[in-house]
């Protein structure tokens, strides 16, 4: 569980002294594991892959932790990586599978198949509707409606206008609003 006092300005200084560093990075690790996973694992589906794209993540960010300035918040780095991870992940999967770029029905199999999905139909079929938007759509759609994170957040992890980041969440919720129309 993330520690009830987190300071973030101080664990960024903290991250940036060698004396400091391991114990500040157990202190991100602590607040970020659960809200970094469930970044990912919306993305992913799988339960296993999403472990192993945080453990991944999290090994990055250490691994280039002395080239974080603090321009940005560390909650957006974080993100950034994360979600760079499970796209590569992603990427690598429809090249394993032989499928097109677009082409993104094995998530919906990975819902069916995947024995740490709890939720009833309704949330499956939400999935579902979520897994036929595009990849970036899907990450926005995600990132606003699960992650409730602000535009400029997003914007900060995408690189994407915010106006930009509006019309595809906008889009986004078309399509997944048609798809349940047409249950």
């Amino acid at each position: 569980m993330a520690s009830y006092n987190y300071n973030e300005p101080l664990i960024v200084e903290h991250l940036k002294n060698p004396d400091t560093c391991r114990k500040a990075f157990e202190e991100v690790i602590a607040h970020y594991t659960e809200p970094l996973y469930w970044h990912i694992r919306k993305l992913v589906i799988s339960h296993d892959d999403a472990n192993d794209i945080l453990q991944n993540t999290f090994l990055k960010a250490w691994s280039n932790i002395e080239y974080f300035r603090g321009d940005a918040k560390l909650s957006t780095w974080l993100f950034k990586i994360a979600t760079n991870e499970s796209l590569t992940f992603l990427a690598k999967e429809r090249v394993r599978a032989n499928v097109d770029i677009e082409d993104d029905s094995y998530l919906i199999e990975n819902i069916q198949a995947d024995e740490w999905f709890d939720g009833d139909e309704l949330q499956a079929n939400l999935q579902k509707a979520i897994s036929k938007l595009p990849e970036k759509q899907r990450l926005i759609f995600n990132m606003r409606y699960f992650d409730e994170m602000k535009y400029e957040d997003i914007s900060d992890i995408l690189g994407t206008t915010v106006g930009a980041l509006k019309a595809s969440y906008h889009h986004a919720v078309k399509k997944i609003e048609s798809f349940f129309e047409s249950l």
